[in-house]
C-alpha cells in the first residue's frame, strides 16, 4: 500500500465539507432520515456533493473547489437552502452544531455502507458515539512540501478554530462544561491527534510506509488527525471544527483559514518545530474546554496570554492578507464575534437558559439554519 502522489491544486482553493444532524419536528431528536435525504436531494442539481455519514441520522454536504470564501458562501446558500427544502417535504429539520444536545448514542443505527460496517466492527460503540458534526476546511497547496509546512504551521492555530466554531456544550442532555465537547469524541480513537512532524514529502512518505508496513494503516483516510495531507485533493483539511449553526460562520471560518494560508505561503512568517508541539495538546484542551476564554500558550515564547487577545493579535497581522484574497468580511464577522465574546456554545447555553427544554433549543438552532444573517454578520 503506496503513499498517493500529491495532486497540483491552485494555492489557495478552498473546499468546504459540513457533517448537518437530521432532526424530526415532534421531539427534535435525531431521525433517521439520511436515505430519503439523499434520494431527494440527488435530483437537485448543486455544486459539489451530498453523501451520507457513519450514521443515518446524518449527511455530509460538501462545496466543490473554489477560490475565495464569497464562492463558498454562493455554493453553501444552494446547498442549505436545497436541503431546507428536501427535510421540509419529509417533515424533518436540518441542523448545525457539533453534537446533538440529548440524543442517545446507543439508538443510532451504522448507515449502511461497506467502509462504515467495517469502521463500526472494528471501533464498536465509538462508530455510534462518533454521530457528532464537524466542519472541514481543505486549503490548496501548490506542492507536497508547501503543504507540510502549512500544515505545521496551521497547528499553531487550531485552538483558534476550536474556539471560534465551538458549538458542542450538550451531551447526552448535559452541560459538558465545554464549549467544544466533540474532540472529546475524536480523541478517543487511536489514530486521531496531530499528525507526525514531516517537512518535507520524503519525511513523511517515509512514515506512511513504514505504518502501512505495520498493517494499521491503508490509506490516508484511516488518520483522524486534526489537519491531515490530502494529496489526491493537493489540499491539507482541517478537521477541528464543530460544524457552525449557520453557513455564514461556516464561510467566515474558511475566510480566515484562507487569510492564514496567504500569510504563510507568502511571507513564511516562522518556521515551525517540533517543540511547537509540546503545548499543543494543553492549548486544544484549553480551547475545547473554555472556547474564548481559554489561554493561549505562545510554542515559541512560552508567553501565556487570553487566547481572544492572541486570536486579535492574528487577525491584525494578517489584516492585509484577508484583504488580497477577499476574505475581509469573513474576518470581520469574526472579529466582532470575538470581541462580543459570543460564539455558537454561548449562543446554545443562553437559548437554553431561557427556555429550560433542550428540543426548543434545537428548534430555535433549525430555525437559525434556514437563513437570515448571522447575528454576527455586520449590517
Amino acid at each position: 500500500m503506496s503513499l498517493e502522489h500529491f495532486q497540483k491544486s491552485a494555492a489557495l482553493s478552498l473546499g468546504v465539507e459540513l457533517e448537518m444532524q437530521l432532526v424530526n419536528t415532534h421531539d427534535y431528536d435525531l431521525a433517521p432520515y439520511a436515505e430519503d435525504m439523499l434520494r431527494l436531494m440527488s435530483k437537485i442539481p448543486l455544486p459539489g456533493a451530498v453523501v451520507p455519514e457513519m450514521t443515518s441520522s446524518m449527511i455530509e454536504v460538501s462545496t466543490g473547489v473554489c477560490q475565495s470564501s464569497s464562492e463558498v458562501l454562493g455554493q453553501l446558500t444552494q446547498i442549505r437552502d436545497a436541503l431546507v427544502k428536501t427535510a421540509d417535504k419529509l417533515n424533518i429539520a436540518v441542523v448545525g452544531g457539533g453534537t446533538h444536545p440529548f440524543q442517545q448514542w446507543h439508538e443510532r443505527r451504522i448507515y449502511d455502507k461497506p467502509r462504515f460496517r467495517e469502521l463500526s466492527e472494528l471501533y464498536g460503540y465509538l462508530s455510534k458515539q462518533f454521530t457528532i458534526f464537524g466542519q472541514h476546511v481543505h486549503i490548496g497547496c501548490p506542492d507536497a512540501d508547501t503543504a507540510l509546512l502549512t500544515l505545521h504551521r496551521m497547528s499553531r492555530y487550531i485552538p483558534h478554530f476550536i474556539a471560534l466554531s465551538a458549538s458542542s456544550p450538550y451531551v447526552q442532555g448535559q452541560d459538558t462544561a465545554f464549549d467544544s465537547a466533540r474532540l472529546n469524541s475524536v480523541f478517543a480513537f487511536p489514530l486521531s491527534g496531530r499528525a507526525p512532524f514531516a517537512l518535507t514529502w520524503d519525511e513523511f512518505t517515509v512514515y506512511f510506509n513504514k505504518m502501512a508496513h505495520t498493517g494499521v494503516v491503508k490509506s490516508m483516510k484511516d488518520f483522524y488527525w486534526d489537519i491531515r495531507p490530502k494529496p489526491e485533493f493537493g489540499t491539507i483539511e482541517i478537521r477541528v471544527f464543530d460544524t457552525p449553526l449557520t453557513i455564514e460562520r461556516a464561510t467566515a471560518l474558511s475566510g480566515y483559514v484562507q487569510s492564514l494560508g496567504c500569510w504563510f505561503m507568502n511571507d513564511q512568517p516562522f518556521m515551525p518545530t517540533e517543540d511547537d508541539y509540546l503545548v499543543y495538546t494543553y492549548n486544544r484542551f484549553q480551547a475545547c474546554r473554555f472556547g474564548l476564554d481559554a489561554v493561549y500558550v505562545d510554542p515559541s515564547t512560552g508567553g501565556h496570554m487570553p487566547l481572544r487577545e492572541h486570536i486579535l493579535m492574528t487577525m491584525a497581522q494578517i489584516e492585509r492578507h484577508a484583504h488580497s484574497v477577499g476574505a475581509s468580511a469573513s474576518i470581520q464577522l469574526l472579529r466582532n464575534s470575538v470581541e462580543r465574546n459570543d460564539n455558537d456554545a454561548r449562543w446554545l447555553r443562553e437559548r437554553q437558559g431561557e427556555e429550560r427544554l433542550l428540543a426548543e433549543v434545537i428548534r430555535q438552532a433549525a430555525e437559525r439554519f434556514r437563513g437570515g444573517m448571522d447575528h454576527n454578520q455586520l449590517p
